[in-house]
């Protein structure tokens, strides 16, 4: 197949077998490299190249000014804004949320060469009819409103003289420029031969500057259009050489060159529906394999087109590895790299840093970022681990660069990154400097090429942001920064380095013009991305545009509908991929483009429909089974022999495998900032208050005067139990602050019960946090067996031993009942009278005590006191409840705690899981 771009330069080559003095003008630098490789393969011997430009570099030629950067424009119409507002104004983060439209509304007046008087005129009348009212006055903001559009031709004309003065423009400028400047231009140059290759859409400037050319100077045009769409006269591929053909005078006696017919040849045209971007990818991938394994010559000629080039990096992993020569026209996009987000955090924390420091949460997200690992790492430890631990473990919800820096042992780079002072956003950004200096450092040293890559792109940026901010004083505050620091980052693109003349090619849609493959793999072709839909960011209304011939979403629509069938002209093979679930951040339906081939009577045949997805095998939760090794049986024997506490066995009765996982592997919740106070936090803090609180009690009866003389130390004690259990967990405010007085209502309130009971009853309390352990007779199993515990509290009530457990959850009077020996090691919801068991049951075995009781005291249930462990007997209606432990009781428990513990100990039952 030839191409287009070689069939052009075949037909210049037969009309001027020179080209020394010949121009070609294409829409695209790629066009040119292709272009250039045409004419060396058709030269017969050693000659002299001719000029190639892309449109926008012939262009700047032409007007002899240089096109200004988007952020030198942003900074100079700020600058104009500046100067030429009166009274308050817009800071420069707030002005570049709108600034950018109105930069983009001023590049397309000037490139469609529009009178800026007339249009601004209407454009300031308009916006005064927005906030006109008969009945009611204008206010202050609506004045200032309508004067501002009232002088935006004061701005423009400031805003343009300022950029030539400056020897640049925005590109709309350099267009108005070159037009006015393109007589000189022939004037210079008039033994040149122009060839303007492969245009569709022009604007106003472009069509003048080539209309006047093509009348003054030998000069050709081609034009890259099928007779199916040109003869179409409804067909948006031939909408705008339509146009052309109708209104240049030089159609009044030139034929269109560059005319063909390829598009009706037979084709093979598969449209494939894919759930999602991740499956396009994968389905690209497979694809590319298919074309390898069955031609190897095929993906030379393949193009993997993306109309959604956020794809890049999917498609990039899903090229398969037997694939050698991949060349990617499109630059991965600097603002996805990982050294963006770590600039990007940077920033950030100084933003939301509070008076009273930094909050933790974004300061942990900071120190796992990949490269402040790398910063903070040396041959003796990972500072950024060690710091990340230790704001975990003492709760330091909120840090200032003091105690940072402390905590790190005084760290060179910590100091670099967190400080106090109030630094302008030059100071942060030759901070930053510092920071990728250092960088540099740590990749010289892991031989890390690709990173220095990326560093050498940031060194480039935050040189031209110290440049910049050098020279303007306006960006005054870390918002402004990190706004400029984005639009900047947001135009850069790392190149990627290829050969464009072989193997696969990957591109965007504006990168294909002029192009021809014979395969082509089209991705995300839904609607509001093929086309792009009617998005108008533009302060000019649709209305208004229309009037003064400036392209709206229709124009735009046509664009890519052109780029579109022009892939087809050609291909043999195309596969269009779209998403079949469409959502609003990844385009709406399958595209009108799509549903416009399918209604095309010579394409219809050709086309086949397939929707993919990937295979789907529902997913059976398998409850997992632990087999009980040799290595595990060691385990259970040492935890066995070490002591099972009442919580251990209560974790195998919820589940085997957390009995599994936390006590025989001791395999803990990853430690967590308690921002707030933990429930278990929260349970320890008024467990060791009530020990604190009732230490001098032990052995004494209590008494009204003791207990209320404790009441009095309640809120010393909880807050001294806080500062030990919560570290330096801020209590001083917040939920915090409403835990903490929680902890002391609970505690006085527990006491003015007891002050009650006292008064009736004579309560000795006996001892407090007793540790208690025995060992179990069990001959089946050949190791000791110890049951291991601490006991919260032993008293005696008017001589009745009791031992009792605290609880700050809620606990009622079922949940400590039994009805059924046989529930009670089978289902947790009998798991707190298995525990008041298992205490009695210790105790018992070591003060060889007669009945006793045990029971759980809920401090969010403290109105019904003691919930005594109770035993129920269904068989007897008439009977009470038995809330007495004597030995037929524990005699029972021994039955149920031996089987239990022998199927812990059997190795021949795995560990099974239950359903939760």
């Amino acid at each position: 197949m030839q191409s287009f771009l070689e069939e052009v330069v075949g037909r210049v080559r037969e009309t001027f077998p020179s080209l020394e003095n010949v121009v070609f003008v294409l829409p695209s630098k790629r066009a040119g490299t292709f272009v250039r490789n045409a004419i060396a393969k058709s030269a017969q011997r050693t000659a002299f190249a001719p000029e190639i430009y892309s449109i926008e570099g012939f262009v700047e030629q032409i007007a002899g000014i240089a096109y200004a950067t988007n952020t030198e424009q942003l900074f100079e119409l700020y600058t104009s804004y500046e100067e030429l507002t009166k009274g308050e104004k817009d800071n420069f983060y707030a002005f570049s949320k709108w600034g950018q439209t109105l930069l983009q509304d001023f590049n397309e007046i000037d490139r469609y060469l529009i009178d800026v008087r007339q249009l601004f005129s209407n454009l300031s009348a308009i916006q005064e009819i927005g906030v006109w009212a008969p009945d009611a006055p204008r206010t202050q903001m609506m004045e200032d409103y309508v004067a501002f559009w009232a002088t935006i031709g004061t701005l423009y004309d400031h805003f343009n003289t300022s950029l030539l003065q400056k020897g640049i423009g925005h590109q709309g400028l350099v267009y108005r420029k070159a037009y006015e400047q393109v007589d000189c231009y022939l004037n210079e140059h008039s033994e040149k031969i122009h060839i303007f290759i492969g245009f569709n859409a022009l604007n106003t400037a472009e069509e003048k500057i080539i209309q006047r050319i093509i009348a003054h100077t030998n000069t050709e045009i081609y034009w890259d259009i099928d007779q199916s769409f040109l003869n179409d006269p409804i067909h948006d591929a031939g909408l705008f050489i339509r146009q052309h053909l109708s209104t240049w005078d030089y159609f009044k006696n030139n034929k269109l060159n560059g005319l063909s017919n390829f598009y009706t040849t037979p084709k093979k045209i598969e449209i494939i529906g894919l759930p999602k971007n991740v499956s396009q990818a994968k389905y690209v991938g497979h694809l590319l394999n298919e074309l390898h394994l069955s031609e190897q010559n095929t993906l030379t000629k393949t193009a993997v087109v993306l109309g959604d080039e956020t794809l890049l990096n999917p498609i990039l992993n899903a090229i398969p590895e037997t694939l050698s020569d991949v060349n990617i026209t499109m630059g991965y996009p600097l603002h996805k790299t990982d050294l963006a987000t770590l600039f990007i955090q940077f920033m950030e924390l100084y933003i939301n840093k509070d008076p009273q420091g930094w909050f933790y949460q974004p300061i942990l997200g900071f120190l796992a970022n990949p490269y402040v690992q790398i910063l903070f790492s040396d041959e003796e430890r990972n500072t950024a681990t060690h710091l990340t631990e230790k704001i975990k473990k003492n709760n330091w919800a909120y840090l200032k660069a003091g105690k940072l820096f402390q905590a790190s042992n005084e760290h060179a780079m910590v100091d670099l990154i967190f400080y106090d002072e109030n630094h302008t956003p030059l100071d942060f950004v030759k901070r930053c400097s510092v920071l990728i200096t250092r960088l540099k450092e740590k990749f010289d040293a892991l031989n890390d090429s690709l990173s220095k890559e990326y560093l050498y792109r940031f060194h480039q940026l935050f040189t031209q942001l110290q440049e910049l901010l050098e020279k303007h004083g306006f960006v005054n505050d870390m918002k402004s920064l990190l706004g400029l620091f984005k639009e900047l980052l947001s135009s850069e693109t790392l190149d990627f380095k290829g050969e464009p003349l072989e193997g696969l090619q990957i591109m965007g849609m504006l990168e294909s013009r002029n192009l021809d493959f014979e395969t082509v793999i089209l991705t995300s072709v839904n609607e509001g991305i093929l086309p792009s839909g009617k998005s108008n960011n533009s302060f000019i209304p649709f209305d208004l545009k229309r009037a003064f011939n400036l392209p709206t979403y229709i124009e735009k629509d046509a664009v890519y509908t052109y780029h579109f069938y022009r892939l087809l002209q050609r291909a043999k093979n195309v596969y269009l991929l779209y998403n079949t679930e469409p959502d609003i951040l990844e385009g709406g339906e399958k595209s009108r483009l799509i549903h416009q081939l399918l209604t095309d009577p010579n394409k219809r045949s050709q086309i086949k429909e397939i929707v993919a997805a990937p295979k789907l095998e529902p997913s059976v939760k398998q409850l997992e089974e632990i087999e009980k090794d040799e290595h595990l049986m060691t385990l259970v024997q040492e935890h066995a022999e070490k002591g099972l506490s009442p919580t251990s066995l209560s974790n195998y009765i919820r589940n085997p495998i957390d009995f599994y996982t936390r006590n025989l592997l001791g395999i803990e919740n990853v430690q967590e900032v308690e921002e707030t106070v933990a429930h278990n936090t929260f349970g320890t803090i008024v467990h060791d208050s009530l020990e604190l609180l009732y230490t001098s009690f032990v052995g004494d009866i209590l008494s009204e005067v003791k207990l209320k003389a404790a009441k009095t130390k309640v809120k010393e004690t909880v807050k001294q139990e806080f500062q030990k259990t919560y570290l330096d967990g801020d209590i001083s405010r917040g939920k915090n602050l409403i835990a903490f007085n929680v902890v002391v209502r609970y505690i006085e309130n527990f006491l003015d019960m007891e002050i009650v009971a006292c008064k009736k009853h004579e309560i000795k309390i006996i001892a407090l946090e007793q540790k208690l352990s025995t060992t179990l007779d069990i001959p089946e199993v050949n190791y000791p067996i110890r049951l291991k515990g601490k006991l919260d509290r032993i008293d005696s009530k008017d001589g009745i031993v009791r031992i009792i457990d605290y609880k700050t959850g809620k606990v009622i009077a079922k949940d400590v009942k039994l009805t059924n020996w046989d529930n009670l090691t089978a289902e947790y919801d009998y798991s707190k009278a298995f525990q008041l068991l298992c205490y009695a049951l210790m105790y018992s075995n070591s003060s060889k005590a007669g009945d006793i009781q045990a029971g759980i005291i809920s401090f969010k249930n403290l109105k019904s006191g003691l919930l005594p462990f109770t035993l129920k007997d269904r068989t007897e209606k008439t009977k009470t409840d038995d809330t007495f432990i004597d030995k037929e009781v524990l005699h029972n428990f021994n039955a149920e705690l031996k089987k239990l513990i022998l199927e812990i100990c059997n190795p021949q039952l795995p560990f099974k899981e239950k359903e939760v």
